[in-house]
């Protein structure tokens, strides 16, 4: 049975979350690169070794808000806490044959 692209977006910010490195290498494709206001471009190793390390920076997991697939990408608006602020993003995620080949952050104010 295979994955559909939103369920592999969820699985990539579930391993995120709980720090899984081997899961989220298994879904991130050799051509990953990831991109947001802070991160230009990141191949896969430059945000394993950037961004990957980063969850304990929010005060708790991030809640999903909206998660759907339009015009080949799956777009995932969620909200997170740091310091006690609540912030909501946006990511687009391009998944082909169940690995995410690019993901591109889209930041938001305080909620």
């Amino acid at each position: 049975m295979s994955t559909s692209s939103t369920d592999t977006v969820a699985q990539f910010m579930r391993a995120f979350q709980q720090q899984d490195r081997a899961t989220a290498e298994s879904l991130m494709a050799d051509d990953f690169v990831f991109t947001s206001p802070q991160d230009d471009h990141l191949d896969k190793a430059q945000w394993l070794e950037r961004c990957f390390p980063t969850a304990d920076h929010f005060d708790s997991a991030s809640t999903t808000l909206q998660l759907l697939e339009a015009d080949g990408l799956v777009l995932h608006r969620y909200e997170y806490q740091v310091d006690g602020t609540r912030y909501r993003n946006v990511e687009a995620s391009r998944v082909l044959d169940g690995q995410v080949h690019e993901v591109e952050v889209y930041f938001g104010g305080a909620a």
